[in-house]
């Protein structure tokens, strides 16, 4: 005998829980009462329905039958057999089945207003062997239903959190991939979306950008990131109240993650400086993300709708003498001093190779009239004479 008031509170824990709904849960039940009184008791073609009472326990069984005519349905001949599922070449409409159908005509006769393709209820008998039978097959589907259930009420909350920074607990570290506990969900940060260098302690508390939800046959996965450019804009929208309000835009973002970022930022409101509100009072805003991201450097840098300011900007710290701009290959060639050439490169060409990245623009930066160097974004192209420039003003 099922205890109702003991299946109420199983239903509320799970709603409250596992964010199931409780219509959803009885639903399935239904549906299971349904086809677990079918398999035992029902005739090919039938529809059958439960209705589950929550106050008493008890299970109504109907059978539905959907209105036809001869346009809908194929009428047997006399002598032809009860294949209902064969069709005649040509003829798409199923046979007449009346387990499954009924004519208009007598549908009319039980309800006048009745309509074709409507459906007509028949109450079923409840039978006395029925409750060990059902139970086990009722288990099964129940047991599959709440599971998609469970998926799909997954899917919807992190879902709508795709694309944000979400918190969880570092579960295990396994072959370099982090797994994080999210309650009802387990996310995994891969270890080519982690900053070099990166450490995680099991049951430690770890934050991180979300870009993708994975519906798989093992479960939902939340795909993490570290090094997503994305990340980076996040966290100066939680710093920056002014990001976060859009006053203050990240229009582009070049990253090495770990190592090195630009981003230019852009104020539409003329008395809000945008360099300003992402660096903060002291640098506590910049300091609080660099900490964040392992001690990555972030230059901050004034957008300009100008390809030259923009592009002049990109190259901070090192200050630009003259630019030069190609339309036609979407190329900008920069002089600098000479004892800007160290900083213009950047270590290893990055600084460069950010300014091209974050600018969209291909730089050659010449240095005593002659080019040096150039970027695309991808892989910067030093010539012997710059490296030896840069060599000397280093040492």
């Amino acid at each position: 005998m099922l205890d109702i008031k003991t299946f109420k509170s199983a239903l509320e824990q799970l709603e409250e829980e596992r964010k199931i709904p409780k219509e959803k849960i009885l639903d399935a039940i239904e549906q299971a009462m349904a086809a677990a009184y079918k398999k035992d008791y029902g005739k090919k073609g039938q529809i059958i329905r439960a209705k589950f009472d929550l106050e008493t326990g008890k299970t109504d069984f109907f059978q539905v039958k959907i209105v036809v005519d001869e346009t809908i349905v194929r009428m047997e001949e006399e002598g032809e057999e009860k294949e209902y599922s064969v069709k005649e070449e040509g003829d798409e409409r199923p046979h007449f089945n009346p387990e499954h159908h009924i004519l208009l005509e007598d549908a009319k006769k039980i309800k006048k207003d009745v309509e074709l393709n409507d459906e007509v209820v028949f109450p079923l008998e409840s039978k006395d062997d029925y409750g060990r039978i059902a139970a086990q097959t009722a288990k099964q589907v129940i047991i599959q239903r709440i599971r998609e259930a469970e998926r799909t009420s997954i899917i919807d909350e992190y879902g709508i959190k795709e694309g944000e920074i979400v918190s969880g607990i570092v579960q295990k570290v396994e072959r370099g991939n982090v797994y994080v506990d999210f309650n009802r969900a387990t996310g995994i940060l891969p270890a080519e979306e982690q900053i070099p260098g990166e450490f995680f302690q099991r049951g430690a508390r770890i934050r991180a950008y979300l870009y993708s939800v994975e519906d798989t046959p093992r479960g939902i996965n939340l795909r993490l990131s570290h090094t997503h450019p994305k990340f980076l804009e996040k966290l100066f929208a939680a710093e920056a109240p002014e990001v976060q309000s859009g006053i203050v835009e990240i229009k582009s973002i070049a990253r090495e993650a770990g190592s090195r970022s630009k981003i230019a930022v852009f104020s539409n409101d003329e008395h809000i400086d945008p360099v300003g509100s992402c660096v903060g009072q002291k640098g506590t805003r910049v300091n609080t993300v660099t900490a964040e991201l392992s001690g990555e450097k972030i230059d901050i840098i004034p957008w300009s709708e100008d390809p030259k300011e923009f592009v002049s900007n990109s190259l901070s710290p090192a200050k630009v003498l003259s630019i030069k701009i190609d339309e036609k290959d979407h190329k900008a060639v920069i002089e600098v001093a000479d004892d800007q050439l160290s900083l213009a490169i950047g270590k290893g060409g990055q600084n460069v190779r950010l300014a091209a990245k974050l600018t969209g623009w291909r730089i050659d930066i010449q240095g005593n009239g002659k080019e040096v160097v150039a970027a695309d974004g991808e892989k910067v192209e030093i010539t012997e004479e710059a490296e030896e420039k840069v060599e000397k003003i280093e040492e």
